[in-house]
Formats: C-alpha cells, structure tokens, sequence
C-alpha cells in the first residue's frame, strides 16, 4: 500500500470518528425551545392572590444543598479547586437547613437557584422533591424549569450526567409556567452542547377578579470579560419591557451575579478580574425597582446587603451583593433584608426576602 493511500485511509477513518463522535454528542446532549411551556403543579387546591394584599419572597441560591466545607473546581477563577462533589452527610445536613430556614421566614413564594435533579455529582437525586415534600404544608403549588442538563458531561470534573433546575414553589395558584431560553456563552460548538444554558422560570399567578401576576426565576452565567452578561441582561430587559407594556405587575428574583453599580471599589482587586466597573446590572437598575436599590447596595451599609459568601480560601465572609429582587412600579414595597446571622454554612449565597403589596 502506498503512502499517499495509506494518508487517505486514515483522513477518511479520522473524519467518520469525528462524526460518530459528534452525533454521539448531539444525542447526549439537551435541545431544549427557545420558549416552552412547563408543568405548574398544586397538589392541593391553592388559593389565589388578592388585589392589595401583602406578598412575601424569598429568593436563594442553595448551591445544590453542598454546604460550605468545600472548594469545588469551578469556585476559582482557574477551575483548580480541589473537590468535585458533595457527600451525601453534607447534602443531608444542608437540606435540614434550607427547610428550617424557609419555614422561618415563611415566605408566599420561594425562587430556589442550582437545585440539582438527575446529576451525578449530587447522586442523581431530585433535590426539588426533597425539598418540596418537607414543605407541602406551606406550599401546594411549584414550578421547575432545568437551566443545565445532559445525560453524560464529558468534563472530567463532571463525567456523568448534569442537571440543575430553578424551582419556584408557591403559597398561591400558578395557573401556568413557562421556560424561556436567555442567551448562552459562545464557545466551541461541541463543548456548548455540554454547557449550561440559563433561561428564566416564568410563572403566572391568577389574581381574584381578573389579571396575573407575572413571578420570574433566573440564574445568569458567571461574568468572565466576555459580553455574555450583557447579552443575558437585553434579553432579561426586553422580557420585563414586554410584562410592562402589557400592564402586568411581575417580580423577578434571582443570582443574577453581577456587581450593583459602586461595589467594584470595595472588592480586592485580585477578585474584581471577572467584573466591570461600570455594571452590566445598570442597564436593569436604571429602569426597574430593584432590591437593594443602588444607595443600599453601595451605601456605609452595603455589608448587610451582601449575599454572595464565596469558596473560595481567600474570603472569610460575604463580600458583595449577586442576588436581586426587581419589581414592576405597580409593586410598593414595604420592608427587605437579607437574612445573614444563621445561613453563612449553608450555601455560598444567602437568602434575600422582601415583601410587597399588590396593586388594587
């Protein structure tokens, strides 16, 4: 055999390996609409809200019930850290601290972030289950949507299969949800197969004597100088321009991870690579009601709005604010914290509530 053919056989057999290998990955994969419709669930009959009434939220990203005793490969900037996954004590533990604090606040609807179902890494289990079940009493009514899911990640951190949800559960009726892709991070087309892909959690809930109010769960990708912040925020943007045109009141909470605009000064340097000065989050903020308002979140007091506390061996405490509440003018609020003296060992953000009253 000639070398010239010998060439030729092995460009042929190279390029059907590259093919197999990509359709297996295209079937591993997930392919979720742009826009899609997802089960809003009551197991018991719920009431609806009331023009005027007083409604408490919640919002938290749990960090998949992990704790606070690791460093996972993606807490650093360089994905060095040195764990891969929680243990089962840890997840048990953490579990028993979510529901114990949820029932505290008592909150009329509850915007839960990174709540695993299905992934390798936490045991495959449906986090929303575990959670939900502890918790039917308050809330009968729940809607999910995954933000990142695959049934096998090559990613040797990962090498299994990925799924994590936002979960929104409900004191009131949820008449209907939806899932709504928000732009995701460029990159090699095949590792983006295998990426997360956020979207919001959009749920309806009928208010007695006509209209709805619109509740909104989202989790945005980490900030690393690329544009897809901005991307995701225009796109979170023209969602909330869409319910304000329409006259609808909506909230929208969630990790949105982005700096309110002054905290960038007060972060060590060495830790304000992934951020901008001048906050993507601006583009929101100079438009809509958002908890903290910028002169809290950047005021003497910001500490207390802080909800980000990373793991990461260089920060002791919380250090800056990346979770929000903003909310359409028709929404008074009435009061907000962030409730900090019993929840730092459990998930590296904390939970941030607030209430409002309903327009008439």
């Amino acid at each position: 055999m000639s070398l010239s053919l010998r060439r030729r056989i092995l460009f042929v057999l190279f390029i059907a390996l590259l093919l197999i290998a990509t359709a297996a990955a295209w079937l591993l994969a997930w392919h979720p609409a742009e826009r899609e419709a997802v089960a809003a669930q009551c197991r018991t009959p719920a009431p609806q809200l009331q023009p005027g009434q007083a409604l408490k939220v919640m919002t938290w990203n749990v960090q998949y019930l992990a704790g606070k005793r690791y460093i996972f490969w993606d807490d650093l900037p360089d994905t060095t850290g040195p764990d891969d996954r929680p243990s089962s004590a840890d997840i048990a533990n953490s579990l028993d601290e979510v529901v114990r604090v949820i029932r505290d606040e008592a909150p009329d609807i509850v915007l839960l972030q990174e709540v695993d179902d299905g992934a390798a890494a936490t045991g495959k289990v449906d986090q929303q289950a575990l959670i939900g079940d502890r918790l039917t009493d308050l809330y009968p009514c729940s809607a999910a949507a995954f933000d990142w899911k695959a049934r096998f990640d090559p990613n040797p951190h990962v090498f299994g299969s990925a799924g994590r949800k936002l979960v929104t559960f409900s004191r009131f009726q949820i008449a209907s949800a939806e899932r709504i892709a928000l732009p995701q991070r460029s990159s090699i087309p095949l590792l983006r197969l295998f990426a997360p892909q956020p979207a919001l959690l959009q749920s309806d809930l009928p208010i007695r004597g006509g209209g709805q109010l619109s509740v909104i769960n989202t989790r945005l990708e980490r900030p690393n100088g690329d544009d897809t912040p901005q991307r995701q925020v225009e796109a979170l943007e023209a969602q909330l321009s869409t319910l304000q045109a329409a006259g609808r009141p909506w909230l929208m909470g969630g990790d949105l991870g982005l700096l309110p605009l002054g905290q960038y000064p007060y972060l060590p340097e060495v830790l304000r690579a992934p951020y901008r000065a001048n906050s993507e989050l601006n583009l929101l903020a100079a438009r809509f009601p958002v908890i903290p308002a910028v002169e809290e979140s950047s005021g003497a007091d910001q500490q207390t709005w802080y909800t980000h506390f990373p793991n990461d061996p260089r920060v002791h405490k919380p250090d800056r604010t990346l979770d929000y509440l903003f909310h359409s003018p028709s929404l008074s609020r009435v009061e907000a914290a962030v409730r900090r003296h019993d929840t730092l060992r459990i998930s590296n953000h904390l939970p941030l509530t607030a209430r409002f009253l309903l327009p008439h």
